[in-house]
């Protein structure tokens, strides 16, 4: 009787949904029946998106209390909706550990792991409000909270003046995605498609690289002009205006840079259709059909809103343990907090979008690939490092643009791999074993690199 029970339940629920009596406001909040508004996704949440799960019979769909009904049905999509619902736990478990005085070694690495869900969810919040406000808006806000989490921490470690780790965490966020997600994404693609090659829209690479060879011409000018001595003679630091001038230049182009993403030049950053050949349809198969149904938003404006509200409390939170804590974590460890700050941080705050990076290159997607990388890239070194400065000046912190020789050699050095790796639009697997390898022997510099933060 219990299992014709459910299947009756079952047949039920279908019919009801069928007839559109299931439109409840936690789908459709202050939206007609046609209201909603499909919109072009960049290539950070369509990556995140392949991590998340759906499920036809939602959470407390058969509570009669309307109210209850919509609170489970929206923690179901936010909290469940997702691959990475198992990390959750940690999430209370890093706020035990902080007020019940565990190891400060524990808090960083439950908080660094909790940062890691809320980002992914961040995501997919931000590209739920994006549904509702149209494509231009939309894709502004996707742009702007794209990489929430880095410019949360660094905010936090400003507040506590440890400028060091605002930098390294920032720098380590830009090779990261230059140099192991976009490596990765080539190396996996070209071993997936090891005879056939593959191909990638060249004039998205070549706008980020020429964004990214201006923002390591900004955070490089500070550095020479301390090394050539022209700073000795005045009372005020010229290297700390020359860096203010430097973060004001480049969020002008990172402005420029969004309408010509979103406005004018909406075409270079679109990912080419291609008729799908006998070769590639087991490795499309498992994915197509998931892609069209994320076509239309599952919570409502509002409750995207607040939910985006509450999770982005709990990363400030989790990342104002990261900041108390991450040099206990080091010392602890036995690993530099350079190491930690510059290759752990951003590697696992950013594994879920990395992931859906490397997966849509198994899908022979590499243009989508590239806009998560090199985008990430391009927003963090063009918006996240000179906001970050601005926000220091006015928080009476002096923080410049000078990321010492060693940080701003290992960023010239990657940006001009990078360059040389997608002149000609076309990847193979050697190219991203180049990158990664690349990428493994700056984790090794700064893994041996013992320098302290300065604070």
């Amino acid at each position: 009787m219990q299992y014709f029970g459910f299947t009756c339940n079952i047949f039920r629920f279908l019919w009801e949904r069928k007839m559109g009596s299931l439109q409840e406001p936690w789908v459709l909040e202050n939206v007609d029946s046609k209201g909603l508004v499909r919109h072009g996704k960049t290539s950070i949440n369509m990556s995140s998106s392949l991590l998340r799960t759906k499920s036809d019979l939602p959470l407390g769909s058969r509570v009669r209390c309307p109210m209850l009904r919509h609170f489970l049905a929206n923690l179901h999509e936010v909290v469940l909706g997702t691959k990475l619902s198992v990390i959750f736990p940690v999430v209370p478990l890093a706020f035990v550990a902080h007020f019940y005085g565990f190891g400060r070694p524990w808090v960083f690495a439950l908080s660094l792991l909790g940062v890691s869900a809320l980002a992914e969810r961040i995501s997919f919040l931000t590209e739920q409000i994006a549904y509702y406000i149209g494509p231009t808006v939309g894709g502004l806000v996707n742009a702007t909270c794209g990489n929430a989490t880095e410019l949360i921490i660094a905010i936090f470690a400003l507040r506590q003046n440890k400028i060091d780790m605002v930098k390294y965490s920032l720098l380590g966020s830009v090779l990261s995605n230059m140099l192991l997600v976009l490596g990765t994404s080539l190396f996996c693609g070209g071993i997936a498609y090891l005879r056939k090659g593959q191909k990638f829209n060249r004039r998205q690479a070549e706008v980020n690289c020429i964004l990214l060879l201006l923002a390591l011409l900004c955070h490089s000018l500070p550095l020479l002009f301390r090394m050539s001595g022209a700073s000795a003679a005045d009372t005020a630091d010229p290297i700390l205006q020359l860096s203010r001038a430097s973060s004001v230049v480049m969020l002008i182009a990172y402005i420029t840079y969004l309408v010509f993403q979103l406005f004018t030049h909406s075409q270079f950053f679109e990912a080419q259709e291609e008729p799908k050949d006998e070769e590639d349809g087991a490795l499309e198969q498992g994915g197509g059909e998931g892609e069209e149904e994320e076509e239309e938003a599952v919570i409502g404006f509002w409750s995207a809103f607040v939910w985006l509200v509450v999770l982005t409390a709990l990363v400030s939170l989790l990342s104002q343990y990261l900041v108390e804590t991450i040099e206990d974590a080091s010392y602890s460890w036995g690993i530099s907090v350079s190491f930690n700050s510059m290759i752990l941080l951003p590697i696992v705050g950013n594994a879920a979008e990395h992931a859906g990076a490397i997966i849509f290159a198994f899908k022979d997607k590499l243009d989508i690939s590239l806009g998560v990388a090199l985008g990430s890239a391009t927003q963090i070194s063009m918006f996240a490092v000179p906001l970050c400065a601005i926000a220091a000046w006015i928080m009476g912190i002096d923080m410049d643009l000078n990321f010492n020789l060693l940080e701003t050699g290992c960023l010239a050095l990657s940006i001009i791999a990078v360059a040389f790796t997608l002149q000609d639009g076309n990847s193979h697997y050697l190219k991203g074993l180049i990158l990664i390898l690349l990428y493994s022997v700056i984790g090794a510099c700064f893994f041996v690199s013992k320098t302290p933060l300065t604070t």
